[in-house]
Formats: C-alpha cells, sequence, structure tokens
C-alpha cells in the first residue's frame, strides 16, 4: 500500500505562490502517473494537473499558465508550483497516483492511492 506525504500549503493574499509537496513511499516513475487535485465545500473532487511516466503533463482550463506540476524521481516526490494566486484556488488539495503510468483520466474514482490533503486559503 502506497503512501502518499503531502506537504505545503498555507495561508497567501491573491497573487502570491505557493509549492506543495508529495512524497511516495515507493517508487513511482515506471509504473504511476501522479496528479493533483482540489477540493472546496460541497463540490466534487477536480482535477488539476497530472504528469504521465515519460513527463507529458496535463492541466484543467482554469489553471493553465499559473500552475506546474513537476517531479523528481530520485526523490520520489511530486510537486505543485502555484503562481497568481486566486481566491478561487482556495481548498483542500490532495496528491494522487494511478497505477499503469497513464494519465487517462480525472475521475477520482479511478485513482488508487491519496495523500492526506493541504489547505491552500487565498485572500484578496
Amino acid at each position: 500500500q502506497m503512501r502518499l506525504t503531502q506537504s505545503g500549503g498555507g495561508s497567501v493574499q491573491a497573487g502570491g505562490s505557493l509549492r506543495l509537496s508529495c512524497v511516495a513511499s515507493e517508487n513511482t516513475d515506471y509504473t504511476y502517473c501522479m496528479g493533483w487535485f482540489r477540493q472546496t465545500p460541497g463540490k466534487e473532487r477536480e482535477g488539476v494537473a497530472s504528469i504521465e511516466t515519460d513527463g507529458s503533463t496535463t492541466y484543467a482550463e482554469s489553471v493553465k499558465g499559473r500552475f506546474t506540476i513537476s517531479k523528481d524521481n530520485a526523490q520520489n516526490t511530486l510537486y505543485l508550483q502555484i503562481d497568481n494566486l486566486e481566491p478561487e484556488d482556495s481548498g483542500t488539495y490532495y496528491c494522487a497516483a494511478l497505477g499503469g503510468g497513464y494519465c487517462y483520466t480525472f475521475t477520482s474514482a479511478y485513482w488508487d492511492f491519496w495523500g492526506r490533503g493541504t489547505q491552500v486559503t487565498v485572500s484578496s
């Protein structure tokens, strides 16, 4: 059972930046698509960014140009750099792993492992 340990997050003003980190308990380089989701109260968890084993990335339209997903395979660590934060970016952010290496869906039910979440609050 893979564990995903998250860090980062916090409270920032609009226009600021944050970096979220997620350390996997095992190597994900060749076997998992990795992604970031966010959730706000009363809404479903939505995928915002994913990265495949070959480094290909996908972003939700609402975050393109502001969010950057990356990973350090040597450290089994996934990152999400968030720039030019907007109040609408507030929520709980989760890292996740999808077995098989291909990021074929942002439907959360299909993802296999999850971090515990970290809160991001953006004030205007």
